[in-house]
């Protein structure tokens, strides 16, 4: 298949890049800059020059393929509500590119918008509707319309060598505050994915996945945060130690939302219709390798 993938030179998108080519797919990497066609390049992917908010880019790059991954988001959290919306309007382009075939289009979404049921969050869990980003939404809209449009959830630490999301910042705040905490007793669960087996599921869904479908690409179901906690205090050799709910907001700025919630989630129903078995180490084993703080000293050097 030719495949056009959007935020395909980003920590996610690049490992779906490389998960596809080495299945022998063509790839069509959307680029914003010369270093991100660089990439592409030397990855083995062809460069589709331009942005999300360049929507007649993205229709005619999604008209030319044989499916769609959508991996980008412009991740904002100061002005999240505008990049909900042009995430909105991507997802709306590039299903209309598509609608009325049976090209795939695999959007990429997250388990903590889902209005958990039981107590997991499970593929048949819809996305809460007060949530500002609309990605389920646009995404289901396209398949009642008769296009393949399904959802993949990510857990909020999708976790491998590169990794720049929560788990880096946490790190980060436990270096400059001297102590590595949790919030409350930290039993609350964090979901977690290696970013390969996060890449792996992405094609399966490509391949064989159907019309409105979600999919969770969940390997870890619930790590404790404490547990978290514990492995960063330990490899950078502070303490440990516990946050009320007022303090977590002085101590983690925005990162104390996230770090607080409580949203285990299972990929049951996943594994057993797409065959997905993830192979790489969990969360804390990826932790105890080590890099990620070796990556974090790089960083702040930077």
């Amino acid at each position: 298949m030719r495949v056009f993938v959007t935020g395909s030179t980003g920590f996610i998108g690049s490992a779906v890049v490389r998960e596809l080519i080495n299945a022998g797919h063509q790839v069509m990497g959307l680029a914003r800059s010369d270093a991100g066609a660089q990439s592409l390049a030397a990855a083995g992917a062809q460069v589709h020059l331009g942005s999300l908010e360049d929507l007649d880019s993205l229709r005619s790059a999604a008209a030319g393929s044989d499916g769609v991954i959508h991996c980008a988001f412009i991740h904002d959290f100061n002005n999240y509500g505008p990049a909900a919306e042009a995430d909105q309007r991507a997802i709306e382009t590039l299903g209309s590119a598509l609608a009325g075939s049976d090209r795939p289009l695999v959007v990429t979404s997250g388990s903590l918008v889902a209005q958990a049921r039981g107590a997991f969050v499970t593929e048949g869990d819809a996305a809460d509707s007060n949530f500002p980003r609309k990605s389920e939404q646009a995404t289901l809209a396209m398949a009642a319309l008769g296009g393949r449009g399904m959802v993949l959830r990510l857990p909020p630490s999708v976790h491998g060598y590169g990794d720049h999301g929560f788990v880096p910042r946490l790190i980060a705040i436990a270096r400059e505050k001297g102590v590595s905490a949790y919030v409350r007793d930290g039993l609350n669960r964090w979901p977690a994915v290696h970013r390969l087996d996060a890449a792996h599921l992405y094609r399966l869904a490509l391949e064989k996945g159907v019309a409105g479908a979600r999919y969770h690409a969940i390997a870890d179901e619930g790590v404790p945060t404490k547990e978290i906690a514990e492995v960063i205090g330990r490899s950078l050799n502070v303490p440990v130690v516990s946050k009320s709910g007022e303090e977590a907001a002085d101590h983690f700025g925005w990162m104390a939302m996230f770090f607080a919630m409580d949203g285990p989630a299972s990929s049951a129903k996943t594994r057993e219709e797409l065959g997905w078995r993830p192979v790489q180490p969990g969360l804390i084993a990826d932790l105890d390798q080590g890099h990620y703080f070796e990556t974090e000293k790089i960083a702040v050097a930077d």
